[in-house]
């Protein structure tokens, strides 16, 4: 069964870091493009940032761009998102997601797998 499920999420000052983490099981990662997607209460889902398979090319939305980074452990069949300088516009629900597409894509539909979310709220 494939399954995604992210967790690191959390209340953090503004100006402040948290890691959020991406754990795969019933596929290896490493073998799917992975997403980073953020929703706040009210707004669509938009796209934070994506890890190709191969290669370690990365795409990032221009919001996060300097200040986040998506790395990836294979050996721990993980994703990370590392988020640096948190400002409140970067409260939302974060959301890991697959794709078999050679892709960084920021568009949600070319994710076929999904995490259930993580909580991150800036706040002082």
């Amino acid at each position: 069964q494939v399954r995604l499920v992210e967790s690191g999420g959390g209340l953090v000052q503004p100006g402040g870091s948290l890691r959020l983490s991406c754990v795969a099981s019933g596929f290896t990662l490493e073998d799917y493009a992975i997403g980073w997607f953020r929703q706040a209460p009210g707004k669509e889902r938009a796209f934070v940032g994506s890890l190709i398979q191969t290669g370690g090319k990365t795409a990032y939305a221009d919001s996060v761009k300097g200040r986040f980074t998506i790395s990836r452990d294979s050996a721990k069949n993980t994703v990370y998102l590392q988020m640096n300088s948190l400002k409140p516009m970067d409260t939302a629900t974060y959301y890991c997601a697959a794709s078999k597409y050679f892709t960084t894509s920021p568009n949600p539909s070319d994710y076929a797998f999904w995490g259930q979310g993580t909580q991150v709220t800036v706040s002082s």
